[in-house]
């Protein structure tokens, strides 16, 4: 099989290129696995038009071993969405694109999720995981996609836009800090830079209306249920009349992954992703809306500053396993785990979601998509899908 070698040397902290040149190559080198060409990024969406050329240069099913973050793992998979030789190889059965990850971003959400870190575990032997299970043909894992498309008022006849995520598309407080993030970069190489960003976002909250949409198989949106400790049906979900849940803000957190259940390998903001496996291609939502909490009457800037501990200690509980999920407000409206008001966080499970920004509210018009950040119309609005990749193709992972 065709062996591409790829990596972004200025992802997370710079050190891509020596750990490929240490580590990864001596180790194909070891084991006899041909390499056709080794490359290295040198701008944005380099990764991608690299990606291409070497598929388009080579027929059947590729492997490509990708150093780099979950931003340049989009860049590839949103090159190859666009390429127009994909549509002619999808009738042929020999468009499957089978990924060993090295983890060199900052945060590497999807390896950290699919090889979860272990105590005292040697960072080189953590890191060459996916490449080792390359080279014993170990097996791969299909990637779900969520399939974002931005689109504006009808009356504008502009074609929408689409993008696609394999880890994560938020709004809300999340989209902020990835956005000022960024700014921070230089400075900040590490993760310590998205702590910054987020107290500086901290009482961000975005207004919008929701539309959840069922999953084909489930047929409902469900909701996790903290005292059952399983997902159950949406008291708004009824499957024979509207499966459809309307949901309105204002929201302060808004955010649904794929294929993982952390952001950052500590921060495991949708546990029951990998505790809760779905049968089909989901997304598991996280949605904090700060009007559910009995200390919080109206959206006023006094309130939003008091309800920045509350989100503090919610998404303390994240760094701690994912226990957030099971916090609920006490009389004060304090979050507690022992308490028997509404849930901090309303945990869904559903096939995708409708979010229409109030034209009015900047904040809810930023969308992140694996770390890419993109702006929604005014009067536009984004529609969010998940799928899955049929049965000859797609894009899979090595573990």
């Amino acid at each position: 099989m065709p062996l591409l070698v790829l990596y972004n040397p200025v992802s997370g902290s710079g050190s891509a290129k020596a750990f490929f040149e240490d580590h990864v190559l001596p180790l194909l080198k070891k084991n006899d696995v041909g390499v056709d060409i080794v490359a290295s990024t040198e701008r944005a969406d380099h990764a991608g038009e690299i990606l291409v050329k070497f598929m388009e240069a080579h027929e059947g099913e590729i492997s490509v071993v990708l150093g780099s973050g979950d931003g340049t793992l989009n860049e590839c998979m949103t090159a190859l969405s666009k390429a127009p030789f994909i549509g002619k190889r999808a009738t042929s059965g020999s468009h499957r694109v089978s990924f060993a990850l090295v983890p060199c971003g900052t945060a590497n959400a999807l390896y950290s999720t699919l090889f979860p870190p272990q105590p005292e575990q040697p960072e080189v032997d953590y890191r060459l995981q996916s490449v080792n299970a390359l080279i014993n043909r170990s097996k791969t894992v299909p990637l779900h996609l969520a399939i974002s498309t931005l689109s504006s008022a009808p009356f504008r006849r502009k074609r929408p836009e689409v993008r696609v995520s394999a880890v994560v598309v938020s709004t809300c407080l999340h989209a902020a800090i990835l956005k000022d993030s960024e700014k921070l970069r230089a400075e900040m190489p590490g993760v310590e830079r998205f702590k910054v960003a987020a107290e500086q976002n901290a009482n961000t909250w975005s207004n919008s209306a929701v539309k959840l949409l069922p999953a084909p198989n489930a047929g409902v949106v469900q909701i996790y249920d903290p005292v059952t400790k399983a997902f159950i049906a949406h008291p708004e979900s009824d499957p024979d009349e509207d499966a459809i849940v309307d949901m309105d803000g204002p929201f302060s957190y808004f955010l649904a992954t794929v294929n993982v259940d952390r952001l950052e390998p500590n921060f495991v903001i949708t546990p029951l992703a990998s505790k809760f496996p779905s049968t089909e291609a989901t997304c598991d939502i996280v949605i904090v809306r700060p009007l559910r909490s009995p200390a919080v009457e109206s959206d006023t800037p006094d309130a939003r500053a008091a309800f920045v501990p509350i989100l503090w200690k919610t998404f303390g509980e994240a760094y701690r396993g994912g226990g957030h999920v099971d916090l609920t407000y006490d009389e004060e409206g304090a979050p507690t785990a022992t308490g028997d008001g509404e849930t901090v966080v309303e945990y869904i499970r559903c096939g995708g979601f409708e979010w229409i920004p109030d034209p009015e509210d900047e904040s809810a018009h930023y969308l992140c998509t694996d770390g890419i950040i993109s702006k929604i119309e005014s009067d536009g609005r984004l529609v969010c899908t998940a799928a899955s990749p049929d049965a000859n193709g797609g894009f899979r992972v090595y573990v």
